[in-house]
């Protein structure tokens, strides 16, 4: 084992006996961002960067699964994505339908599908759902799989749920405007039923929330990270928690 490996355990155990039990958030959501601009760095091609970047998921859930996490949310699509050309789209797609089957095949965390799903290719939505299905008797972290995701979109997708279920009850506009809340949104969302994420974490140095979970991190911390997804590390990972941790929650006051 090199130094730098021998070195970096040590920093790692370190990290991880001096987190305090309030520095584990209950929901991690995740924009794993920079796998092209890894590629790039490399001289490689696009298709590997995503690739090396679907490599560190699992690697990713076990280190929440360890901390206690209880919720994890990974960006892995947006809306905005679906536009790129078919010649990038299509080996993405795949690279995540791999991926997502990867996952569920190790029966370690409950999957579910979040986001326009029906935006996505027919083939891609049936194979993401059916790896879910493979799961729903999976106890523990609950693993979120945002493909097709867009924040705006997402509060459009519950907003139109929720005139559609007023209006199978026959509740007027005028008597719903009375009466709506911000809960009445909440439970029509991708996530309805989950808490919000405390704390949200982009990789690659952007900072920037780029429309993941717009309505959910109200009240969430975040954490930018300098290194590409694909070289985020469990180093990293502690470092984000512990930045959580030092952190005085103000949930918007």
């Amino acid at each position: 084992m090199a130094l730098s490996d021998v070195l970096y355990a040590a920093y790692e155990r370190r990290l991880t006996k001096r987190l305090p039990p309030e520095s584990v958030p209950r929901h991690v959501g995740v924009m794993l961002d920079g796998n092209r601009r890894w590629a790039r760095a490399r001289g490689a091609g696009t298709s590997e960067g995503h690739q090396a970047g679907a490599d560190n998921i699992a690697n990713f859930l076990a280190w929440c699964e360890e901390v206690g996490v209880e919720v994890v949310t990974l960006w892995l699509l947006s809306t905005d994505n679906l536009s790129r050309a078919e010649s990038e789209l299509r080996p993405l797609l795949g690279i995540i339908e791999r991926a997502v089957d990867e996952l569920a095949d190790t029966r370690q965390w409950r999957l579910h599908p979040v986001g326009a799903l029906s935006l996505l290719p027919t083939a891609t939505r049936e194979r993401l759902e059916a790896s879910a299905a493979r799961t729903d008797d999976v106890e523990g972290l609950l693993v979120n799989i945002a493909v097709g995701y867009g924040g705006r979109r997402e509060i459009a997708d519950a907003v139109r749920s929720l005139l559609l279920e007023h209006a199978d009850r026959g509740t007027s506009i005028e008597e719903l405007a009375e009466i709506l809340d911000v809960e009445h949104i909440a439970d029509h969302l991708y996530t309805k039923g989950q808490p919000d994420p405390d704390l949200v974490i982009r990789t690659s140095g952007e900072q920037r929330l780029g429309g993941f979970l717009l309505w959910q991190s109200a009240h969430s911390e975040f954490y930018f990270c300098e290194a590409y997804w694909p070289d985020f590390r469990k180093v990293d990972f502690l470092r984000a928690l512990r930045a959580y941790g030092e952190r005085q929650r103000r949930f918007g006051a």
